[in-house]
C-alpha cells in the first residue's frame, strides 16, 4: 500500500514540473474510475491542520459551484464520493443531497480519514459508506455560533438549552444563586432556544429521511431504524464532544451500511494514493479540492497575502 511518502516521492520525482502534484492525483482518481467502473468525485478540505481558513474549508454555498464543475461529463450514474471534510452548514449539505440524487442513482462514501459533523449526515445520505480502520464519522449535533467578548465562539445546541433549564430551576428553588447565570444568559439573543431545538430538530430529520430512501432502501421498517440511527448520532449528552471520532466498527454497530476498505486492496491503495496526493497539495494554499476523474476540478486556494510571494520548498525536499 502506497504511503504518504511513496507519493511524495513519486511527485517529486516529477520536478520541476510544477503541476507534479495535481498530475500524479489526477493519474491515481483516473486509475480509480478505471478499477470501479464508476464516475468519481473528490471533495476534500484542508482541515486537519491547527489553523483556520474562516469557514472556506468547511461546507458552504460555494460548493454547489464545484459539484457542478465535477458532475459536469459524468455519465455512468453510479458515484464513488471520496470525502474528507470537517461538516459544516446543514442547510447547504441538503442542496448538495439533493443535487447529487437527482444526478446519479446510486452513491458510495467513502472516508479516506474523516468526515465529521454535516458531512456526516452527507454520508448518510449515501447508498453505501466505504471506511477503512483509520477512517472516522463524527456526531451530527448541531453547533451555533454566538458572538461575545471572545469573538464567534460555536457551542452545542443541547448545551445551550442545558443552561437555560439549569437556570430555571435555580431561579425557582434557588434565586439568591441566580446571580451567577446573568452574565451567561445575557450573551443570549432572544429566540435562542427555539433556534437550538428547531436545528437539533432538522438534524435529526434529514439524516432520517436519507437513511430511509438511500441506504435503507426504503424497505419496511426502515423509518424506525433510520430515526434510531439519526437519533444516537444527534444525541450531545452520549457523545459529550462534537468532534469525538465514530470509527468502522462503532458504524457498523450502530446499523450504518459500512464495507471496509481493506476488502478490497486495489481500492484501497487507489483511495489512499489520492488521498495521500492530495493532502500533500494542500502544502500550497489550498484550501479545498472538488474534482472529477476527468480532470474537472474546482480549486479553492488562501488568497496570497501583501508583499513577496511566499517561498515553497524547492520539490525535490525528502519526507
Amino acid at each position: 500500500m502506497p504511503a504518504w511518502g511513496d507519493i511524495l516521492k513519486e511527485i517529486n520525482g516529477q520536478a520541476p514540473d510544477p503541476a507534479a502534484a495535481d498530475n500524479v492525483r489526477r493519474k491515481y482518481l483516473t486509475q480509480l474510475h478505471h478499477h470501479t467502473k464508476r464516475d468519481i468525485i473528490l471533495y476534500a478540505s484542508n482541515w486537519t491542520k491547527p489553523i483556520s481558513f474562516g469557514g472556506a474549508e468547511s461546507i458552504n454555498e460555494e460548493d454547489m459551484q464545484g459539484l457542478m464543475e465535477a458532475v459536469h461529463g459524468l455519465k455512468s450514474g453510479e458515484l464513488d464520493l471520496i470525502l474528507h471534510s470537517p461538516g459544516g452548514v446543514a442547510e447547504v449539505t441538503e442542496s448538495m443531497v439533493s443535487y447529487l440524487r437527482k444526478k446519479f442513482d446510486n452513491i458510495r462514501v467513502i472516508v479516506p480519514q474523516a468526515a465529521m459533523s454535516a458531512a456526516t449526515m452527507l454520508a448518510c445520505a449515501a447508498d453505501e459508506i466505504v471506511m477503512g480502520k483509520q477512517s472516522s464519522l463524527g456526531p451530527i449535533d448541531p453547533q451555533l455560533g454566538l458572538l461575545n467578548e471572545y469573538g464567534v465562539q460555536f457551542l452545542p445546541a443541547q448545551a445551550i438549552i442545558d443552561n437555560f433549564e439549569t437556570a430555571k430551576k435555580i431561579s425557582s428553588e434557588s434565586p439568591q444563586q441566580m446571580g451567577a447565570f446573568l452574565p451567561i444568559l445575557g450573551q443570549y439573543p432572544p429566540g435562542l432556544i427555539e433556534q437550538c431545538y428547531e436545528a437539533q430538530a432538522l438534524s435529526v430529520e434529514l439524516v432520517s429521511k436519507w437513511l430511509r430512501l438511500y441506504m435503507f432502501g426504503d424497505r419496511k421498517r426502515s423509518a424506525g431504524k433510520a430515526r434510531r440511527i439519526a437519533m444516537h448520532l444527534a444525541n450531545h449528552s452520549k457523545f459529550k464532544s462534537h468532534t469525538r471520532h465514530i470509527d468502522m466498527d462503532i458504524a457498523m454497530k450502530l446499523g450504518l451500511k459500512v464495507t471496509a476498505l481493506e476488502e478490497d486492496q486495489a481500492l484501497q491503495d487507489l483511495v489512499l494514493s489520492v488521498f495521500h496526493a492530495t493532502t500533500i497539495i494542500f502544502d500550497r494554499r489550498v484550501i479545498k479540492i472538488i474534482e472529477n476523474h476527468l480532470g474537472n476540478a474546482f480549486i479553492k486556494q488562501q488568497p496570497l497575502p501583501p508583499g513577496p510571494p511566499p517561498m515553497f520548498p524547492p520539490p525535490d525536499i525528502e519526507p
